[in-house]
């Protein structure tokens, strides 16, 4: 049965999308069998693997809206076990659209069980909001990465997601837990990056990742050509400390 993991910080810009290709990137390259659910309007996940959006005929929309089969949606990236449900811009209007549905906050876990035993995990990248269809992943999920950038404001906004996360395991998912806090855009010279670092260790503790993703330009560029950082440079910081997180995961999971 699929490990299912959500990549979730309503902040923006903290490398929520840039841990989701290239986590499930290296767990393929760990011979792991990988889907990655695209669930940001912005698609960047789809496009940052490749995948033309513009000629996706179903995609998670459809899938929860229209009751697609999570099957249809799946379509296969440049790395061998990895697949993506891709996303489109349409999904914008999918909040309301779910308002009026019977257990809206329950529709994407649903259609995850059509296919979570053929999938060691299951990655969801989140929007950076907290509105239905975060919930809707967070309901599905049976844990949450939280990517936390190295700079000042880094922790604010943590108390917001971690409330929500405490109600949607009173109220629809008790046994979703805290997989880890990744530090990302992480520069060992800045003093402010290691008192992040520090602090998240005093908050945490062992819910703090061991790795931590600095920044890295090829990391930044891998996108723009449609793969993520292994097949763009498999030598580069970024992908090397993707595929520590990669082990890192698979081993708290054993």
């Amino acid at each position: 049965m699929g490990k299912v993991i959500a990549i979730a910080n309503q902040k923006g810009g903290v490398g929520k999308t840039t841990t989701s290709i290239n986590l499930a990137a290296s767990l393929a390259a760990l011979d792991k069998r990988v889907l990655l659910i695209d669930a940001d309007p912005q698609a960047n996940a789809s496009s940052g693997l490749g995948v033309d959006v513009k000629e996706v005929t179903v995609s998670i929309y459809e899938c929860l809206i229209d009751g697609e089969s999570i099957r249809n949606a799946i379509v296969n990236t440049c790395i061998d076990g990895l697949h993506i449900v891709s996303s489109r811009i349409d999904l914008v209007g999918a909040e309301l659209e779910l308002l009026n549905v019977k257990n809206r906050e329950r529709v994407l876990s649903e259609r995850l069980s059509e296919v979570k035993r053929e999938y060691d995990y299951i990655l969801i990248d989140c929007s950076p909001s907290l509105g239905l269809i975060t919930v809707n992943s967070l309901t599905a999920a049976d844990s949450v990465i939280i990517p936390v950038q190295a700079e000042y404001f880094a922790l604010e906004g943590i108390s917001k997601l971690l409330n929500t996360i405490k109600i949607i395991k009173s109220k629809l998912n008790p046994s979703l837990e805290i997989e880890g806090f990744l530090l990302t855009m992480y520069d060992s010279r800045l003093r402010l990056a290691n008192q992040i670092y520090e602090e998240l260790k005093v908050h945490f503790r062992d819910m703090v990742f061991t790795t931590v993703i600095h920044r890295n330009i090829r990391l930044s560029e891998a996108p723009s050509h449609g793969v993520p950082a292994l097949l763009y440079d498999a030598d580069s910081k970024g992908s090397i400390n993707h595929m520590q997180l990669a082990k890192e995961l698979v081993e708290r999971n054993k």
